[in-house]
């Protein structure tokens, strides 16, 4: 049975398993990671030699890590024509907007979890958020005008696009004080949030504040 090493709250492994709950391919997720420790565990390593989370591994022992090959892996092998494009300009696309989420959105997640869950309280910095907020705020202006017209971001379908912008998109939506609106945003996660998979691999893991 396919293998996901990570913590089921980890940024990175929640992109990995909202993918495998849309797509229903059985599964076994081994606690890893964070409270959990076994980064450094050196066979592990071998496995991961950055170390980090999540890691796919098969039964045949093939193995893959970063979240963003993942993700592209699973789709194309269990959801061509689906989850993933099946032509190229179309996967073109869904991966554009893979990357751009990643490389973009991750920062503000960063900052929001240094502030609000690494840092006790009176060590948190009101200013260190805001300024998050704000330097992401133009990004959600672009994906605003990505959404206009279309349920999803490649359009009127759910696809690997989706998935690191919208696994993040709920902790902007909870988390960010003063949010600036985004009505296509806002009807974005809506969608994404009525789906069970979502509902049980993005919300439920998400911690409160």
């Amino acid at each position: 049975m396919l293998k996901i090493w990570g913590r089921a709250d980890g940024s990175n492994v929640i992109k990995v398993m909202w993918c495998l709950g849309e797509i229903g391919v059985e599964y076994e997720r081994i606690d890893w990671g964070g409270k959990f420790g076994g980064n450094d565990d050196p066979e592990y390593r071998k496995k991961n030699p950055n170390g980090r989370l999540p890691t796919l591994e098969e039964d045949d022992g093939f193995v893959l890590w970063e979240s963003g090959a993942v993700v592209r892996y699973l789709c194309s092998v269990h959801s061509l024509g689906n989850l993933c494009p099946d032509t190229p300009r179309g996967r073109a696309d869904a991966e554009k907007w893979m990357d751009w989420s990643s490389l973009n959105l991750a920062k503000f997640n960063t900052v929001y979890l240094d502030q609000y869950f690494r840092l006790p309280e009176e060590k948190r910095s009101k200013d260190a958020i805001a300024a998050a907020a704000k330097s992401t705020a133009p990004l959600y202006d672009i994906l605003d005008r990505q959404l206009a017209g279309r349920k999803y971001l490649c359009g009127d379908t759910l696809t690997m696009a989706d998935i690191p912008a919208g696994s993040l998109t709920h902790r902007w939506m909870q988390w960010t004080p003063n949010r600036p609106s985004h009505p296509n945003v806002e009807a974005w996660y809506q969608r994404m949030a009525a789906r069970p998979a979502y509902q049980k691999h993005v919300i439920a893991v998400t911690r409160k504040l």
